[in-house]
């Protein structure tokens, strides 16, 4: 299946070539990709000191701001275990048993919410511009987070159409879950990361087949965490230069729960009603923790 937007089209997988050991990070916007690729990074290396900015080091390959050939050269030329950044759920890139795919899962409402304040923070000219497009128009006003929400949530649409969308988060989640069997696929949860680091980090490179040694645990940990990745915003965030208005404000909360108090009882009600349709009830349950 072909996922393509303004940003980004999975057709740039098309004659990609693999190698044993390539990691594959496949997530939803604002779910958790750059901190699976730093641990996926500190796993790799073994050490918070990276040669380059991680977005080098991981490039986004569906991602139309950086010529495909340039993309698919930096990846040929890398001679370290390669992990590759991917928005595109599973059934749009090729999967290679030589690979191991990961797909960070988070809670719907939180993801939004988070992706409300990146498009805010985004530069659309300087986008439009890296992708050859003609520029646009001054933006429209972003409606108010609560209205933006209720918007998000009802929204009438297709994971093609929109990926980012309620469908489409539900669309790349489902089609992860009905593969979590497969032993070269893992599931992670950002409330998990949240909560366990250290364990979600061991469980990651047990999958991954990486050994690390015990004494520099701690300092992989806490290079991976939250309030470490801020510090370091202009070496971890992801893109070019200028795409971001305030690169420190990426990493803007990295917290749970926050989509809860905006909506109402009522409107969460809603939520609830609409999403059981979309996912079967274990995959639910395991997503929402409420």
């Amino acid at each position: 299946m072909r996922y393509r937007t303004q940003h980004a089209d999975s057709a740039r997988w098309a004659g990609f070539g693999f190698r044993p050991g390539d990691i594959v990070i496949s997530t939803r916007s604002r779910s958790g990709t750059t901190w699976m690729q730093m641990i996926c990074a500190l796993l790799i290396f073994q050490t918070p000191a990276f040669p380059a900015p991680l977005s080098e080091l991981s490039p986004w390959l569906d991602w139309l701001t950086i010529p495909r050939a340039d993309v698919y050269a930096t990846l040929s030329a890398q001679r370290h275990r390669r992990f590759i950044k991917t928005h595109t759920p599973l059934d749009g890139i090729p999967l290679d048993a030589r690979a191991t795919y990961i797909v960070v899962a988070r809670h719907p409402l939180d993801m939004a919410v988070s992706l409300y304040h990146h498009y805010a923070n985004l530069d659309v000219r300087r986008i439009s511009h890296l992708a050859r497009r003609p520029e646009p128009g001054p933006p429209a006003p972003m409606a108010p987070l609560h209205d933006w929400l209720l918007t998000w949530t009802s929204e009438d649409t297709t994971a093609q159409e929109h990926p980012d969308s309620l469908p489409g988060v539900m669309g790349h989640l489902r089609d992860a879950w009905s593969r979590q069997t497969e032993p070269n696929v893992l599931l992670v949860h950002y409330d998990d990361l949240s909560a366990d680091l250290d364990g979600e980090m061991r469980r990651v490179a047990g999958r991954l087949g990486i050994a690390v040694p015990d004494p520099i645990w701690p300092d992989l940990v806490q290079a991976a965490s939250f309030d470490s990745m801020r510090s370091r915003a202009d070496y971890l965030a992801q893109g070019p230069p200028g795409i971001l208005k305030d690169t420190a404000a990426f990493f803007r909360r990295g917290q749970s729960g926050s989509a809860r108090t905006v909506l109402t009882p009522d409107e969460r009600a809603r939520y609830r009603s609409r999403v059981t349709g979309m996912a079967p009830p274990d995959l639910l349950a395991w997503l929402h923790r409420e």
